[in-house]
C-alpha cells in the first residue's frame, strides 16, 4: 500500500525538481551572460559571497595542504634567503612589521591580509599549500610555478618568523633582502 502511494507522488517531485533545475539553470545564465553580477574591484563582494569564497579557501587549503610536511631549520642563512623572496614577491601586497604595504594593494578586493598572525590562523603546512600554490580570486600567485621548492620554504619560514620580529628587525632584514 505504501509504494502504491509513492508512485502517485514520484512523478510530481521529479516534475518538481527538474522545473527548481531548469529555472536554476535559467537564472544561472542570465546572472552570467547578462552581466548581473557586479565585477568591480571597487565594490565589496556581497557578505554571502564573501563569506562562500572565504569558507572555501580556508577548507581546501586545510584538505590539499600536506601534514607530512616539517618546518625547515631555520637558520640565519635561510631566513635572510626568505626575507629575500619577501622582498621581491611579498612585500608590497602584504607588507611587515612597521613597513606598511604599497598603497595599491590596498585596492585590491580581497584586500591582501597582513601576514604577522599568519602564524597562529595557518599550520605550517597550510602556509607553504598558499604560498606554494596560490589562491585563485585573490591575485595571490602559485610561487612554486616559478620559484623552487627551498624557496617557497624560507619565505614560509620568513613568514613564520615575522611575528617575532621587531619592526626595526624587519626594516634591517629588508634593507639587506634589497641588496644583491
Amino acid at each position: 500500500m505504501r509504494w502504491h502511494k509513492l508512485d502517485r507522488f514520484l512523478p510530481g517531485w521529479i516534475a518538481g525538481l527538474l522545473t527548481v533545475g531548469v529555472v536554476g539553470a535559467i537564472i544561472g545564465l542570465c546572472v552570467i551572460f547578462g552581466g548581473l553580477y557586479d565585477t568591480r574591484a571597487s565594490t565589496p563582494h556581497a557578505p554571502i559571497v564573501a563569506w562562500a569564497v572565504h569558507t572555501t579557501m580556508i577548507h581546501s587549503t586545510a584538505r590539499l595542504a600536506d601534514a607530512s610536511r616539517t618546518p625547515k631549520p631555520v637558520t640565519p642563512e635561510a631566513l635572510l634567503a626568505g626575507a629575500r623572496e619577501y622582498h621581491r614577491h611579498c612585500l608590497a601586497c602584504h607588507g611587515g612589521p612597521g613597513m606598511a604595504r604599497a598603497p595599491w594593494a590596498s585596492a585590491m578586493l580581497p584586500t591582501p591580509p597582513f601576514l604577522i598572525d599568519a602564524p597562529a590562523r595557518w599550520s605550517h603546512a597550510e602556509l607553504y599549500t598558499i604560498i606554494h600554490d596560490g589562491v585563485k580570486m585573490t591575485a595571490m600567485p602559485a610561487w612554486g610555478e616559478i620559484d623552487s621548492d627551498d624557496q617557497v620554504a624560507n619565505v614560509v619560514a620568513f613568514v613564520e618568523a615575522l611575528p617575532r620580529l621587531t619592526p626595526e628587525q624587519f626594516g634591517k632584514l629588508q634593507t639587506q633582502a634589497a641588496r644583491p
